[in-house]
């Protein structure tokens, strides 16, 4: 693959965005480069001096954007609307073509402080990039669509923080992503009345990302955007409840038009079934508990939909946000039936309501939640590994029989990848608080970065034994 510069939100910079200059670091220290989406954007001829100028020193890409942009947006915080937000601490580096000819972005976390770090340092602990690499790359091994760690460098600098033993380390992180443009970009220029940059700014999306959604009328175009952001935000929220992932903080600044995670903070794995479970320590109501993220997913979408209406009837805009409950259905089976290495029954109902038995016997009998679809990926082709799990026992009672009815009457897709050694272990890897301290505890003390490149290897073996292929894309190649 060859590079292709495609600056393509340098159309909309002056209204969106303003310029920012990357912090001067006083090392830097490869931690992680991606060695797969290198690959798949052009970079990977990249050498290690070119690749730490490009993402610890920031010298911009060929014939890409210079100087790099903080982008501008409002969001509603925990339900509070704040119009005080902005790329605080990252800027929109560059735009590139994948090798399926779709624009994606490199976007910064910890580059130095910008126009909207407010009192922040515009700095990323080492730990918190440790966290977003290991999330990522757990999320799309698992067929979750979602922001890629690019680059993450260690910068040599202590920080002062409230939620670490500080002083910690310091790093810069990059991230690939289809869009950096985020619910809250449309909710600041309706805030401030800026409606030729709000339809400036809807048919940016369409051109870039939905080209179907394009339309000369924007009564009818943003509407149409809406549908399809819908569609993939559903889609999104389906596989993080798929994978039993919890984001933690699903401001609308924390959503993006092409329905992928990012902005990792606190996230956590169910340890189990609990629709209570929350992430975030802070939030104290559990708004964004796990039970509640499909609900908050829609809450967000209706913010954007009210930032589309100076430009729409609300009627239409209503009606495209319906697209959201029967996409998330649909992503729900796919995405579960997936992770079992199952096909589906060929009727939605009959997938939802076993799905249901199994996420009740799973809240009943607290089994682990990744051991469960580890143990049982193929269905009754992997009855004899079952038999072998440590929790074993769990699967022998009379509550799992209709779980068990439900594995065994759905086709194995591919039953050939069990023959990966991956599915010789007894236990999958996963990302348990627990286990992410235990990953950090060794780096913080004594530098020793072993069990972390450990936990990445096992992640990759769990890509290629999964080998779920499935990756949406809202954008045309």
């Amino acid at each position: 693959m060859k590079y292709q510069a495609a600056p393509a939100f340098l159309a909309l910079a002056d209204a969106f965005a303003d310029a920012a200059e990357p912090a001067h670091f006083r090392m830097s220290v490869l931690r992680f480069r991606n060695t797969r989406w290198d690959q798949r954007v052009g970079l990977g001829q990249l050498t290690p001096e070119a690749w730490a100028d490009h993402f610890a020193r920031f010298r911009p890409l060929p014939d890409n954007i210079e100087p790099p942009l903080a982008m501008r947006y409002h969001g509603h915080q925990f339900g509070v609307y704040n119009p005080e937000l902005g790329d605080g601490r990252g800027f929109l580096f560059a735009q590139l073509k994948d090798d399926l000819g779709r624009v994606l972005d490199l976007g910064t976390k910890g580059s130095g402080q910008t126009r909207w770090s407010r009192r922040g340092d515009g700095r990323l602990t080492l730990k918190g990039g440790v966290r977003e690499v290991l999330a990522a790359q757990y999320l799309e091994a698992h067929g979750v669509k979602t922001s890629k760690p690019f680059s993450l460098i260690e910068t040599g600098e202590d920080l002062q923080r409230n939620d670490e033993p500080s002083p910690t380390r310091s790093a810069v992180l990059t991230r690939l992503s289809h869009s950096h443009i985020r619910f809250g970009t449309f909710q600041r220029a309706a805030s401030l009345g800026e409606t030729e940059n709000l339809a400036r700014l809807i048919r940016h999306c369409c051109e870039v990302y939905y080209p179907d959604a394009l339309d000369e009328d924007l009564a009818i175009m943003a509407p149409a955007l809406l549908h399809r952001i819908a569609e993939q935000t559903a889609r999104m929220v389906a596989q993080w409840m798929a994978t039993g992932f919890v984001h933690g903080v699903m401001n609308t600044d924390n959503f993006n038009i092409t329905g992928e995670s990012f902005d990792y903070g606190p996230w956590r794995f169910l340890p189990e079934s609990d629709p209570n479970f929350t992430a975030a320590y802070f939030d104290q109501q559990g708004l964004y508990r796990f039970g509640r993220q499909p609900t908050q997913g829609l809450w967000a979408l209706q913010q954007l939909a009210i930032a589309l209406s100076p430009l729409c009837d609300t009627d239409p805009l209503g009606e495209a946000l319906q697209a959201y409950e029967p996409a998330y259905q649909a992503a729900l089976a796919e995405h579960n039936l997936k992770l079992f290495g199952l096909q589906s029954s060929g009727d939605l109902h009959d997938d939802l309501v076993w799905l249901q038995a199994l996420y009740t016997w799973m809240s009943e009998t607290r089994v682990p939640w990744p051991q469960v679809f580890f143990d049982w990926f193929c269905g009754r082709e992997s009855e004899a590994r079952a038999k072998a799990s440590p929790i074993a026992a769990q699967y022998g009672g009379d509550s799992f029989a209709p779980v068990r009815e439900g594995l065994f009457a759905r086709e194995p897709e591919r039953p050939s990848r069990l023959s990966h050694p991956y599915w010789q272990r007894q236990k999958p890897v996963s990302l348990l608080y627990d286990e992410v301290e235990a990953i950090w505890a060794p780096i913080a003390e004594a530098d020793d970065w072993s069990l972390y490149d450990q936990t990445l290897a096992d992640i990759d073996a769990a890509r290629e034994a999964l080998d779920i292929t499935f990756e949406p894309s809202a954008q045309k190649a």
